[in-house]
């Protein structure tokens, strides 16, 4: 695979759909993966393709506020795996995010309480990257611990000023 680009494109469940297939283990629950493939119809996605121009990675995010962005899944074809394209997807969001002014970056997944090693790996790639995990929860149930990992974007300076005033004690 030659130099890989990821940019914001258009929705794209099929390709989701079929890029989820590909790695069962860590999305093997049919019920979940409807869901996200319904979130590929709304959701602002980012893609890497081949040079055919086929979808090789996908990530879907949220801007719940205009400071966060929440990486709310990535996936890459199982064929496609160890060349980069998580970490291709992951830098052009965090530039466009920095750009927007965006201070920080969240993504949850499955917690350590679950020895689950799909997810070992997953967490240890968003470490690689230079997130924190924050908290495990139960926000998805007993038996699927969340944990809720955080990437801080410190503009130029290192500061990060107020990120706005409906936030402001007074």
């Amino acid at each position: 695979m030659g130099r890989l680009r990821a940019a914001i494109d258009r929705h794209v469940p099929e390709d989701l759909a079929r890029l989820l297939e590909t790695v069962p283990e860590w999305f093997g629950q049919p019920q979940a993966n409807a869901a996200y493939v319904e979130a590929a119809r709304v959701k602002e996605t980012w893609t890497v393709r081949d040079e055919g121009g086929t979808v090789v990675g996908v990530t879907l995010v949220d801007r719940h506020f205009p400071h966060v962005l929440d990486i709310h899944l990535i996936v890459v074809d199982r064929a496609a795996h160890g060349r980069g394209i998580g970490t291709a997807m992951l830098d052009a969001i965090e530039a466009d995010a920095r750009a927007s002014g965006v201070v920080l970056l969240e993504v949850k997944t499955l917690g350590p309480s679950d020895p689950d090693p799909a997810y070992a790996r997953t967490r240890r790639f968003y470490e690689s990257r230079g997130f924190l995990p924050l908290e495990e929860t139960n926000l998805w149930g007993e038996d699927d611990p969340c944990l809720i990992m955080v990437k801080p974007l410190c503009p130029r300076g290192g500061r990060v000023e107020r990120v706005g005033e409906e936030y402001a004690d007074g």
